[in-house]
């Protein structure tokens, strides 16, 4: 009689099936933009650089910074896809992830373009309670963390923007998201809401890996401010200011 196939042993020294990655193919850290069309904006940072793999969603690219070796691959849009492509990734050789992405402030005061550090995030996703209970933290890695709020803090101030820190939410349902949920979510005091934090955190736990997060503000819920108002052009400047935010971490800590 057959055995069920045991997902956490197949392939191990594959090719990966999604992000269409072979070990020794990437570097050991990886930034994470949700948008394969955003890993781009990423290798404009970048000195010698490669395009990996283009599969589904997940666009890699790799190049030097600093003299730091970076990869640069995409999410796609929530926590199913992105604990695919963290799993992936961790089986051909990446130990440490910086999340780049959009994020919608919940707070007064933070404004497109803004930087948003993430200390942690509200685990409102199905993707990992498949992996452990509703009330195992999703939290990043602390010191990775912190210097991302430096980084965070020096660019902003060189921009003349601001940049802010708290615990976010990874959301499943973007249009699920009614004017009493995000009323709910200002008044628990939590800073910004997207999709994906919450399984790359849990995924880096279980893997033994390091993984933190800094998103640009796209709109502001709670002061009214839409995806749909106007064409956001401070939010890709911020996209720029977060991604060498996340650069300066890997060479810093050296990743």
């Amino acid at each position: 009689m057959s055995q069920p196939v045991d997902k956490s042993q197949a392939g191990l020294t594959a090719r990966q099936y999604h992000i269409g990655i072979a070990p020794g193919e990437v570097s050991s850290v990886a930034l994470l933009p949700g948008d394969p069309f955003r890993v781009p904006l990423v290798a404009e940072f970048l000195t010698d650089v490669r395009e990996v793999a283009h599969n589904r969603e997940h666009r890699t690219m790799t190049g030097w910074y600093k003299g730091r070796h970076i990869t640069a691959t995409s999410t796609g849009m929530g926590c199913p896809s992105t604990a695919i492509a963290v799993e992936e990734l961790a089986r051909v050789g990446v130990t440490s992830f910086i999340r780049v992405g959009s994020s919608a402030g919940l707070q007064p005061g933070i404004e497109p373009g803004d930087l948003l550090v993430s200390e942690g995030s509200f685990r409102n996703d199905g993707t990992t309670d498949a992996y452990l209970p509703k009330g195992f933290p999703a939290v990043p890695d602390l010191s990775l963390t912190l210097a991302l709020q430096r980084h965070s803090e020096r660019l902003a101030a060189a921009s003349g923007t601001r940049w802010h820190s708290g615990i976010s939410v990874s959301d499943d349902a973007f249009y699920a998201e009614t004017p009493e949920w995000i009323g709910q979510l200002n008044r628990m005091g939590i800073l910004n809401v997207e999709m994906e934090a919450s399984a790359l955190y849990i995924v880096a736990r279980m893997r033994g890996l390091r993984a933190g997060m800094v998103c640009a503000c796209s709109s502001n819920l709670v002061d009214g401010a839409s995806l749909y108002d106007e064409k956001n052009t401070a939010l890709k400047d911020g996209w720029m200011r977060s991604i060498e935010a996340a650069l300066e971490t890997a060479v810093e800590l050296e990743l």
